[in-house]
Formats: C-alpha cells, structure tokens, sequence
C-alpha cells in the first residue's frame, strides 16, 4: 500500500468546537482517533488547499478530491462513513456505541509534492484545515435548525402567495362566468324585443293590407 498511516491521538470533550490543521504529503492518507461517547454526533468542515510552487503559498485547487472515511475501531473497524467529497465540504456522523472512532483524510488526484513554511522547513503539499464540532446532536444542530426554520417560513410564505394568487383566479373566474350570464341575458332580451317588432310589424302589415282590400272592394261597390 502506497499510503502511510499517520495517527494523532486527540481527545476532546462533549460538547465543544476543535479546530485544528495539518499537512498532507499528497496522495497519502492522515488520520486520528476520536473516543465518542454513544449517540454524539459529529459534524466536521474542512478545507483542503495545494502548494503552488509559483506563488510560493498555498491555493486551492478545484480538481483536488478528498476520500474520507469513520472507523469504528472497538467493531473491528466496522466503516460508519465514506464519502468522496470537494477540497471543500462538511461531513456529519453519530457513534452509535462508546469507543475509539478513526477518523481518515485522503486527498485525491493531486501529486506528491511539499511545501514550506515561513521559516522555510519543508511541509507537505497539503494544507488541511479540519474544524470539527463534537457533542450532543441538539447542541450541533441548533444553527441548522435555525437554517431549517428559515426555510419553512419561506415555503409557509410561498404557500400564502399561492393561495392568493389560486383566489385571484377563482374570482376572475367568477366575474367572467357573471359577465357572460349578464352577456347572454342581453343577446336574450335583444333576440325577444327584436321577435316581438317583427310580430308588431307583421300585425300591422295584416291590419294594413285587410283594410286597403276592403276599402278598395267597398269603392268598386259603390
């Protein structure tokens, strides 16, 4: 196996913020151990950044990759994570029993370059920067709850918008169906009147035409 294991042994207590960072010397995997009491919940950012010989810092690197991966040591490492992420992410895992837990960093398609320091000691190629967050899961989890309720208000609020716009149109519907039945009470009543002229009209065309025959039938008599 081409990549060394290096452990750090970090232990921390529940309930509390760690951040720390190291170097990687490439493509090689880095490790520690953390010992969990059962149901804590582990929420972790990290940041992983590439020397660049160049500059003569070190920079991010959007092709970099990282693979990481939980232990759980007291279950004959029994894997509880696995997770190929960005130079960039946020992992999150619960111990569901008490014991040593390992925890396993490996960057990926990156070469197997160092770095320096300011004071010019040569480092790894890898800077990575690891804040992780260690305690009970409503501890962790109340900025995310604040994010979750957030996102509740909005979709409450949307819901709102779309009730009004759903009663919008069912009141422009309910003007275009009074519009029409007050449409076709006018075309009615227009049809009616214009039924009722032609009857007048052809009564008094009757009446007229009655009366000029015997009008001219009583003239030839006389």
């Amino acid at each position: 196996m081409l990549a060394t294991l290096s452990c750090v042994l970090l232990t921390l207590l529940v309930s509390q913020a760690q951040a720390l960072y190291f170097y990687i010397d490439g493509p090689v995997q880095k490790c520690f151990f953390e010992d969990l009491p059962k149901d804590t919940m582990v929420v972790g950012h990290y940041k992983a950044t590439q020397w660049n010989e160049q500059s003569r810092t070190y920079v991010d690197n959007s092709e970099m990759g990282i693979f990481i991966t939980v232990d759980e040591v007291f279950d004959n490492d029994h894997r509880v994570v696995s997770n190929r992420g960005t130079s960039k992410g946020k992992f999150t895992f619960s111990a569901a029993d008490s014991g040593d837990h390992r925890l396993c960093f490996t960057p990926t398609n990156v070469p197997s370059t160092s770095g320096f320091l300011f004071s010019g000691s040569q480092v790894g190629g890898i800077k990575f920067e690891l804040d992780l967050a260690i305690g009970e899961t409503s501890n962790i989890e109340s900025s995310d709850k604040d994010k979750i309720q957030d996102v509740v208000q909005k979709v409450r609020d949307l819901n709102a918008r779309l009730q009004d716009v759903r009663r919008e149109q069912i009141h422009q519907r309910e003007r275009e169906a009074e519009f029409r039945d007050q449409s076709e009470s006018v075309n009615a009543k227009f049809v009616r009147w214009t039924i009722i002229q032609v009857v007048v009209l052809a009564v008094t065309c009757a009446w007229q035409l009655s009366y000029l025959r015997a009008f001219f039938i009583k003239q030839k008599l006389t």
